[in-house]
């Protein structure tokens, strides 16, 4: 991402269209997933392109999400859209409390035992319902569980880094 970017957070990407009318199917990274519907304007980016674009209306199709955007009125429109990744601006997002954070947040920074050995940087996060989970990438990839208190010591967003209580043989 260039500086442009470093105020933008990832939220999905078009992955389809849907109909004649130009209407585009969502992949969306939030949660509820029909969340991102919430959110416009939305900044799509592809190979160093960004352009913003407004939604018209939008709803959940079948366990997916389907959406209309300002001035896509047919399906070849549409298609040119497919493959662009979406984005917003922080901004747009709600303010988090104290502790809470949003993955976006957590992703690329430095992972380090209470004991100094850096694990790596969080890659990506899985949530596997009893508790999220951070994909470490350093010397090997590490699943290392989102517990705070208990295995996340600390989050420094500032500093760049989470200080966890892990074993670095796991």
């Amino acid at each position: 991402m260039t500086k442009e970017h470093d105020n933008t957070v990832s939220v999905g990407k078009i992955s389809g269209v849907f109909g004649i009318k130009g209407w585009l199917k969502i992949f969306s990274y939030t949660s509820p997933k029909e969340n991102i519907l919430n959110y416009s304007p939305w900044l799509l980016t592809k190979k160093g392109e960004t352009k913003t674009i407004e939604i018209v209306e939008g709803h959940l199709q079948g366990g997916g999400i389907i959406a209309q955007i300002k001035g896509v009125n047919d399906r070849s429109q549409a298609e040119a859209l497919v493959g662009w990744d979406i984005f917003i601006r922080r901004e747009q997002l709600p303010a988090t409390s104290e502790g809470e954070y949003y993955w976006s947040d957590l992703i690329g920074l430095e992972v380090v035992t209470t004991d100094g050995v850096v694990l790596g940087v969080v890659d990506n996060l899985l949530e596997t319902g009893a508790n999220d989970v951070l994909i470490v990438k350093g010397e090997r990839e590490r699943a290392v569980p989102f517990i705070k208190g208990q295995v996340i010591v600390k989050v420094d967003r500032e500093g760049g880094r989470i200080v966890v209580d892990w074993d670095p043989e796991f």
